[in-house]
């Protein structure tokens, strides 16, 4: 299973296993992350699983979408060029080992 490693706002760090295929909100949430509220349930209509994603492993997630672009838009915490929304974000193998920054606020 692949891993990924969270920064939490407490300043303690988790790292986890995720299933292929679910999100790293969804990973997040299961394992009782602090900081991933994830008021959505990852349906894309809030900001409040926003994450950063460590500079290593932006190419492979990938851009925001539009609308999750929007979204980071009216985040609480302050958006940042590695700035993405943890529902939108599946994990694959290759993914293993990821790391992201919980925002602190959400």
């Amino acid at each position: 299973m692949p891993k990924i490693v969270f920064n939490c706002p407490d300043g303690s760090q988790r790292v986890v296993e995720a299933r292929s295929g679910s999100s790293i909100m969804e990973t997040g949430t299961k394992s009782g992350v602090p900081g991933i509220v994830a008021e959505c349930g990852g349906a894309l209509a809030c900001a409040t699983c926003h994450v950063y994603v460590a500079e290593n492993y932006r190419a492979l997630v990938g851009e925001a979408g539009d609308f999750e672009d929007e979204m980071l838009e009216d985040a609480a915490a302050e958006r940042k060029e590695n700035s993405r929304l943890s529902c939108q974000i599946p994990m694959t193998d290759e993914l293993d080992g990821i790391e992201v920054t919980v925002a602190p606020e959400q």
